[in-house]
C-alpha cells in the first residue's frame, strides 16, 4: 500500500498510548460524518492476505469487525474470505453494483520508517493496495485507515513475511475497537 497525500491529511496514532483510541474514534467520526450523508452505504474493505504475517492486518480487522455484528456496516474481507491482489478488482466491482454509492473505507496494512511501526494512519483519500511490494492494483476507498507493521526498505516482501503477529493483533485490536466506538456514536447521533 501506497499513500500519496500532504502530511496534514494524514492523521497518526501510536496504538501504545492511552489516549490514542479514543482520539482515533474521534477523527474517524469526524471524517465519517462530514464527508457522508444521512443513510449512505458504509462499506469497510479489509485489504490482505492470510498467508503473509505482515498482510494480515486487513483480514484480521474484518474478521474482528464482524465478531462485533456493528449495525449498518458491511464489511468485506475476512480471515475466511479475504480481499486481496486476485480478487480485489472483483470485489471493488460487486460493492458498486450492490450498493448505490457506497462509503468505502480501505484497511491495510503497510511498511513504513523503522520509528512509525506500530502506527495506525487515517485520512480522506484512497489508497493503493500492493504498491509497496510493486504491485499494480487499482486505488480504492474514500477514507483509509492503516497499519505500519514493518519497515520499509530492501525486500519488503520477505520482511511482510517476517512481521511479528504480536505487532499486526494489537493493531488489529486497536482498530477494531476503534471502528466500534465510532460506530456506536454514530448511531446515538442518528436517534
Amino acid at each position: 500500500m501506497k499513500l500519496r497525500r500532504r502530511s496534514e491529511d494524514i492523521h497518526y496514532y501510536n496504538v501504545h498510548d492511552t489516549y490514542a483510541v479514543r482520539k482515533f474514534t474521534n477523527t474517524l467520526y469526524n471524517l465519517i460524518k462530514n464527508n457522508t450523508e444521512m443513510g449512505a452505504n458504509i462499506i469497510i474493505l479489509c485489504i490482505g492476505t492470510d498467508r503473509a504475517t505482515g498482510d494480515c492486518l486487513g483480514p484480521i480487522v474484518g474478521y474482528k469487525l464482524k465478531k462485533m455484528f456493528l449495525e449498518n456496516v458491511v464489511v468485506y474481507g475476512t480471515l475466511s474470505q479475504p480481499v486481496h491482489a486476485k480478487n480485489i478488482e472483483e470485489t471493488i466491482q460487486t460493492i458498486h453494483k450492490t450498493y448505490q454509492n457506497p462509503f468505502i473505507i480501505a484497511i491495510d496494512a503497510c511498511l513504513g520508517k523503522m520509528d512509525h511501526i506500530g502506527y495506525v494512519s487515517l485520512g480522506k483519500g484512497s489508497i493503493n493496495p500492493g504498491a509497496g511490494v510493486n504491485k499494480t492494483l487499482p486505488a480504492v476507498g474514500d477514507m483509509y485507515i492503516t497499519g505500519i507493521v514493518n519497515f520499509s526498505g530492501f525486500m519488503d516482501m520477505l520482511i511482510l513475511q517476517n512481521t511479528r503477529l504480536h505487532t499486526v493483533m494489537g493493531m488489529a485490536d486497536f482498530i477494531a475497537v476503534g471502528i466500534r466506538r465510532t460506530f456506536q456514536l454514530l448511531s446515538r447521533s442518528v436517534g
